[in-house]
Formats: structure tokens, C-alpha cells, sequence
């Protein structure tokens, strides 16, 4: 009864102010969850979109069973054909594939760059076979430490 009135309002709640100290917590959590899980995550697929869209014909690949082989063919927008020996071939689908061992460059001028003065290709001389595997693509060394972790969380590679 001998209660002052700011006890009894401190003591009712105050308004409008409990309502967004009460839901901090909450964003706060969400925030976190969405830079170390979230962004990360997008960001990984759209890099395996990116990896599956520009496979092309003799990529060494490494597919999500643990095969490795080489893109014999791009059959279609969902399929490739890759030799896993020579002579055995398997139709792969292209979200199978995890990780692209080494790329193979475009050709430059096409087929009829070296035909196009008259001569025909099996007169060249030069040897197109050392062309046919390429040797792999070195990747620098991920960075260490603290670095290396916001780097990974913020969606660096």
C-alpha cells in the first residue's frame, strides 16, 4: 500500500521500450546466423552454378561419388559423359560434378584456323597430342588464422 509510483511503474513493464529490449536478442541471433551460415552458404552455390555452367569437353573433374575422370562429351544441359579409364565412359550428371580438377583453354580460332590456306590439317606438322592434357592449375594457399576465417565467413575465397 506505501508503494511510491516509480516502483510500480518500473515494476508494470514501462511501454513501448520492453517490446524491442525483449526482441534484441532475437536479431542479434539472426544476424549471426546469417553471416556464418547463410551468406557463406549462398555464396558456395552460386560458385558451383558458376563451375557446372562452364564445363566443357576435356575438364578433369572430380565428381560428389568420388570418381574422377575427364568430360568425354556435354551431352545436354543436365548431362555430360565423362571417361573414368580409357575406353569407359559414364553419363555423369553435371550437378555430380563437386570440383574441376583442371580446365582445358578454348579454342582460339576454331577448326578452320589451320586449314584456312588451303593446306589440309593432316599435312601439319605440329604434335596436337600434348595438347589433349593439360597440367593442372596450381591454387595458392588458403590464408591462416584469423584471416583465413573472416575470410571464409564473409565470403571470400
Amino acid at each position: 500500500m506505501f508503494i511510491s509510483q516509480a516502483w510500480a511503474q518500473a515494476a508494470g513493464g514501462g511501454g513501448a521500450g520492453a517490446g524491442i529490449e525483449q526482441f534484441l536478442p532475437f536479431l542479434l541471433i539472426i544476424v549471426v546466423f546469417y553471416f556464418l551460415l547463410i551468406r557463406p552458404q549462398q555464396a558456395k552455390a552460386k560458385r558451383h552454378k558458376e563451375l557446372i555452367k562452364n564445363l566443357r569437353r576435356g575438364d578433369r573433374v572430380l565428381t560428389s561419388g568420388g570418381i574422377l575422370g575427364n568430360v568425354a562429351k556435354v551431352i545436354n544441359d543436365g548431362e555430360i559423359q565423362v571417361e573414368i579409364a580409357e575406353g569407359v565412359k559414364v553419363r555423369v550428371l553435371r550437378t555430380a560434378v563437386t570440383e574441376v580438377l583442371a580446365k582445358t583453354e578454348p579454342v582460339a580460332g576454331g577448326a578452320k584456323d589451320k586449314s584456312s590456306d588451303g593446306e589440309t590439317a593432316a599435312n601439319d606438322s605440329s604434335d596436337d597430342s600434348a595438347d589433349a592434357a593439360p597440367a593442372p592449375e596450381t591454387k595458392p594457399a588458403p590464408p591462416q588464422g584469423i584471416a583465413g576465417l573472416l575470410s571464409r565467413f564473409l565470403g571470400g575465397k
